[in-house]
């Protein structure tokens, strides 16, 4: 019989019990994932949303990859795997996850524990020619991370991330519906503050000289994917109400469900090149 993995309760507030969703491994995915083609399976709904960004910029093995927000580390094995990408580097904040790499993948990749929004600070040395952040830039501005970002980027480097935007609907709502969805993201650690609609944030990327900037809605096969799935999802029969890892994956779901099917607020895949200007 297989041993029963028991979680630990996740110290850090991006912290995920992996287990629950069903990827129990070492180096596991965290990341809401792409269930177009997926329903019923998180590791592979995972794998798809990071396949939809990597193919979208182009991914090849003779890029220097950055991977920003990588978690628990699965995307840094898939990028290795799957793509066969040989200079390969990733921060993430999160010090248990960061300790887990390193006893899982090291010497393989340089990983740093810092925050993304400040790159400059870690003064890595080099320049990338693609810079990945799977399901993460969100939990901050636009425009600082791509600020940040912008310091480790190539001339005609690709950048590929998921963000939020507003829809159209959004400015039909008054101050105290706006307000409701402050305080609603608030738990998801959003500020409403950093948000905008498709083109703020198209021109947020034109100012920052990006170029060959690509949006595309996945609010259908993530948000509503993945609040599908776990809504199907067979409960633990113990400590299943007082689990605050469980817990936090329903509450996950649930806001999921709701700003997809009230509408105002869209997932989105940004992809965008460097614009060579800044060469000199």
């Amino acid at each position: 019989m297989k041993k029963r993995r028991w979680p630990v309760p996740s110290q850090h507030k991006y912290a995920i019990d992996s287990g629950y969703l069903g990827d129990p491994a070492a180096l596991a995915w965290s990341n809401l994932g792409d269930w177009e083609a997926a329903p019923h399976n998180y590791v592979q709904a995972c794998q798809h949303l990071a396949d939809r960004l990597a193919r979208a910029v182009g991914l090849s093995a003779a890029d220097e990859l950055l991977d920003l927000g990588c978690g628990q580390g699965a995307s840094l094995l898939h990028w290795r795997e799957h793509y066969a990408v040989q200079h390969l580097s990733a921060v993430e904040l999160q010090p248990a996850c960061v300790a887990n790499i390193r006893q899982h993948l090291t010497p393989c990749l340089n990983i740093y524990q810092h925050s993304f929004y400040d790159l400059s600070a870690l003064n890595l040395g080099q320049r990338f020619d693609v810079v990945l952040c799977i399901d993460a830039a969100y939990h901050g501005s636009l425009s600082n991370f791509l600020r940040s970002v912008t310091t480790v980027l190539k001339p005609q480097a690709r950048l590929g991330f998921h963000y939020l935007i507003w829809s159209d609907q959004y400015q039909k709502l008054n101050l105290l519906q706006q307000q409701r969805y402050k305080y609603l993201l608030k738990a998801a650690d959003v500020d409403v503050k950093h948000l905008q609609d498709q083109a703020g944030m198209i021109e947020e990327l034109k100012q920052q000289q990006f170029e060959e900037i690509e949006v595309l809605d996945l609010s259908t096969t993530v948000l509503e994917g993945f609040a599908n799935y776990v809504q199907g999802l067979t409960p633990p029969a113990w400590q299943q109400q007082l689990n605050i890892d469980y817990l936090k994956i329903r509450m996950t779901a649930k806001l999921c469900q709701s700003l997809y099917q009230q509408g105002m607020l869209r997932y989105v895949q940004v992809t965008a090149t460097k614009s060579d200007h800044s060469k000199a």
